[in-house]
């Protein structure tokens, strides 16, 4: 069995720390401009499109679960057609988010009440990347579909050069030609696309015979579309839920003023970083739990289960000691503003305890997804968004003021954890009949 998550979990944490990586290098070139706003409008302009498009991240978790138990259950018609009509999905509403640009730009930057000129340089920023919609979320269903497949080579390998494309283009537009958020727009948009073309290079690659399984007839059949969209509207609910915890601690920091958005935002990107190389466990749950579900093999189900939330606990501590022993230098590859740096000291805490207690509900997260078992998410993160997290920002803020809002993001990954494995004996471990 570790041998099957290792080989998952690796590729995983290798293209998902790359995305990270890219953040990190984005917010340092940019943290190092000349005015602070420069990477308050990164900021802001990231959280725009997260909520945007982390919104259709079920394109992905879905995919990966479904295709994984017709992988489980060998059936090519049932995994080639998922595939045709996540994408037939990913483009449909990569178009329609590009044809509602205005009003979504203008909502977008009405909510966050930031300076005129982070707003200013948000917009320069959002009016490029709004164009790399459909490649984006065409990636989330290649990407899924290949993990449901149990190849993690993939996607690690289309990620990893989408994102060293992503930087070497974003450091030649800033270092090279001088340009500020608009050189990481453009870098984005480049790299997306070409990031594209070689996810489905190596569809045909590897998978072309899988194209005489396709059935035009059976592609808006009624009972698999139901079924689909099943799945996928509890992960859209647990998504939005995510994205507005983030978005919220985004616009609330912008609130606070340029300096404390910039310090939340050095500290947020090394939580992804945590929670990037955890997903890596994450993603062979998917993969793993919906291939021994698809089986009915339970007891290969419940070690998927076990063991990848052991790996995950390992991972987690690993990031805690090392934030808390070199989170002071880590803080200085990121800008050298001293007045940032210093404010990102007082609440570096929170983020030293991220990796270790945001471990369980990441990884049960990728369990979750691969059984299609996700009723249970969406309940755990209305709950924790609603119940838990705004309760404690606001009483939080009160009493202790900016550590108010990272007291209640790291209450939020608690109660995640928690409820979920509430939830785990009888909607995973022990159902499969």
């Amino acid at each position: 069995m570790n041998k099957n998550i290792l080989k998952l979990a690796i590729p995983n944490i290798i293209s998902n720390l790359s995305v990270p990586l890219l953040g990190v290098v984005d917010t340092a070139l940019v943290g190092h401009l000349d005015q602070v706003y420069y990477l308050g409008a990164l900021a802001v302009g990231g959280m725009i499109f997260n909520f945007l498009f982390w919104g259709f991240g079920f394109l992905r978790m879905g995919t990966t679960g479904l295709t994984a138990q017709e992988y489980g259950g060998r059936n090519r018609q049932g995994m080639m057609m998922i595939l045709a009509r996540v994408q037939l999905i990913a483009w449909s509403m990569g178009l329609l988010i590009i044809l509602l640009q205005s009003p979504i730009a203008l909502f977008s930057l009405w909510v966050i009440d930031s300076s005129s000129e982070v707003a200013n340089f948000t917009k320069v920023y959002f009016d490029i990347r709004i164009y790399t919609a459909p490649a984006v979320l065409a990636l989330y269903g290649l990407n899924g579909w290949f993990l449901g497949m149990q190849n993690a080579k993939y996607p690690m390998i289309v990620t990893i050069v989408h994102n060293l494309l992503n930087i070497v283009l974003n450091i030649f537009f800033i270092q090279v030609l001088d340009m500020h958020v608009d050189g990481v727009a453009y870098g984005t948009l480049i790299s997306t696309y070409l990031a594209l073309g070689l996810a489905v290079y190596l569809y045909v690659k590897r998978y072309k015979r899988y194209l005489s399984h396709f059935i035009r007839t059976e592609l808006f059949n009624p009972d698999e579309l139901k079924r689909y969209f099943s799945v996928n509207r509890d992960i859209f609910i647990r998504t939005l839920c995510l994205i507005f915890t983030f978005s919220f601690f985004t616009a609330m920091s912008a609130k606070q003023g340029d300096l404390v958005l910039a310090a939340n935002t050095i500290l947020l990107q090394l939580w992804m970083v945590a929670s990037y190389g955890i997903d890596g466990f994450a993603y062979a749950a998917e993969s793993l739990v919906g291939k021994y579900k698809g089986r009915r093999d339970q007891e290969g189900l419940r070690k998927a289960v076990y063991y990848n939330l052991g790996w995950g606990l390992v991972l987690g501590m690993i990031g805690t000691i090392a934030y808390g022993v070199f989170g002071d230098a880590i803080l200085r590859i990121f800008t050298n503003n001293a007045e940032v740096i210093e404010l990102a000291k007082v609440v570096l805490f929170w983020t030293v305890m991220a990796p270790l207690v945001s471990s369980f509900c990441y990884i049960l997260d990728g369990v979750f997804i691969g059984a299609t078992e996700t009723g249970p998410m969406r309940n755990t993160m209305l709950a924790a968004t609603f119940l838990f997290f705004l309760p404690a920002y606001y009483i939080g803020t009160e009493l202790i003021l900016i550590h108010g809002l990272w007291l209640a993001m790291l209450l939020f990954m608690i109660v995640r954890g928690a409820a979920l494995m509430f939830y785990l004996p009888g909607r995973i471990l022990n159902k499969i009949p």
